[in-house]
């Protein structure tokens, strides 16, 4: 194969992002997909690959350019400076006991020397005494350098009594297709949660892009957001305000049935401890502002106050 700098056409110096553009240009230029005419363009395509496979990874790149790998990705045989593999039975660092099969007057053939050191190589590894090296034309720990999709940036409006309580909302993506999404309970505003493969197709083969959808707190019909605390108003009737009695409150979990004090004012808050949003932080609560709520015209009620105003 050739150098991969000159495959990708790029400078030895040029940076990671310069590589990548280089190859995502190739590689749509050459994909076979594209070009189904071309007998060549399977070919071309391949070898672009393996070149990014090199050039694309920073490890592989430097083993590369200190000639420790060739253009495949295979380990080169080494010579260590002021060494003459000839004169002491070595190559690349190894000793072979060549015995009988040695050349005539002594000396080893060295295509004998280089055959047996290639099937060192290509049973595993630079240096037999060593752990097997990496494989051939596979980029470090087994990754594809190939790069994946692209992300997708998503925003799900998600209701507060499924941010107490956890559940799924809908979502629609780019290309039209419904997605459910889970929401643990206690969310927070402004989370993104990514979900893999999700994402848009890689153009190159490589696996999907993800979705990072970020959750947003839909606005309430009856609670304001305080925090993790909610706040929300409720009418009582007079009577219930000057005798004492109840009333049903609700909460995101459905209502309750709160007592109200006797002589109780307009504009008390009333303090419900843990019926609030579970966040991370902490669990919020329900503050309940009681409203004096008059009813309809009462002429006893009018009567008694018009006396005492008399």
């Amino acid at each position: 194969m050739r150098d991969p700098y000159l495959v990708l056409g790029v400078k030895r110096d040029a940076g990671a992002e310069e590589i990548k553009r280089a190859f995502r240009k190739l590689a749509k230029t050459w994909h076979p997909d594209r070009n189904s005419g071309d007998p060549k363009a399977k070919e071309r395509f391949a070898e672009i690959n393996a070149a990014y496979e090199i050039l694309g990874d920073a490890a592989r790149r430097r083993q590369f350019d200190r000639g420790e790998i060739d253009a495949e990705g295979k380990p080169r045989a080494t010579f260590h400076p002021g060494f003459d593999p000839a004169s002491q039975g070595m190559a690349g660092g190894f000793r072979f006991d060549f015995g009988a099969d040695a050349s005539p007057g002594g000396r080893p053939d060295p295509r004998d020397i280089f055959s047996d050191l290639f099937r060192r190589f290509e049973a595993g590894g630079a240096d037999p005494r060593a752990g097997a090296g990496p494989r051939p034309g596979g980029a470090a720990g087994g990754r594809s350098a190939i790069p994946p999709g692209e992300d997708i940036e998503l925003e799900a409006a998600v209701p507060l009594e499924t941010i107490a309580q956890g559940g799924t909302v809908r979502l629609t993506l780019p290309d039209l297709r419904m997605l459910e999404v889970k929401v643990p309970a206690g969310a927070a505003n402004g989370a993104t949660m990514r979900l893999r493969g999700q994402g848009q197709p890689s153009p190159f083969g490589g696996p999907n892009g993800d979705a990072l959808v970020t959750i947003r707190y839909q606005r309430h019909p009856r609670f304001t957001l305080d925090g993790a605390d909610l706040r929300i108003s409720v009418p009582v009737p007079l009577r219930e305000a000057i005798l004492g009695g109840s009333v049903r409150v609700p909460t995101l979990a459905g209502e309750v049935e709160v007592t109200v004090p006797p002589w109780t004012s307009g504009g008390k808050a009333l303090r419900l401890r843990g019926k609030g949003l579970p966040l991370k932080e902490r669990t919020g609560d329900l503050f309940v502002t009681l409203d004096i709520d008059l009813g309809p015209n009462d002429p006893e009620i009018e009567g008694f106050f018009r006396r005492r105003r008399g």
